[in-house]
């Protein structure tokens, strides 16, 4: 996470933007695992869980690119 950041704030991150945040999205968080391997960091790096629905939440919906949308993103980016 600290190479990710690092790079993204020297290379993408504009002048006027905050330093970035890292977020680790885990299937069960064990608090002493998440303590010791951050233990050391000087970045903000935010730790949660998540759960897979199947189907996306009504507010979210017109908020979110597609998957078609996604894809011309990506192809955009190489």
């Amino acid at each position: 996470m600290q190479f990710y950041l690092a790079v993204l704030n020297e290379k993408v991150r504009l002048d006027d933007e905050n330093p970035s945040m890292g977020i680790v999205l885990c299937k069960s968080k064990d608090k002493t695992i998440v303590e010791y391997a951050l233990k050391d960091s000087d970045k903000p790096i935010g730790v949660d869980t998540y759960r897979m629905v199947s189907t996306l939440p009504k507010e979210l919906k017109g908020q979110l690119p597609n998957p078609e949308q996604i894809a011309k993103l990506l192809e955009n980016m190489g």
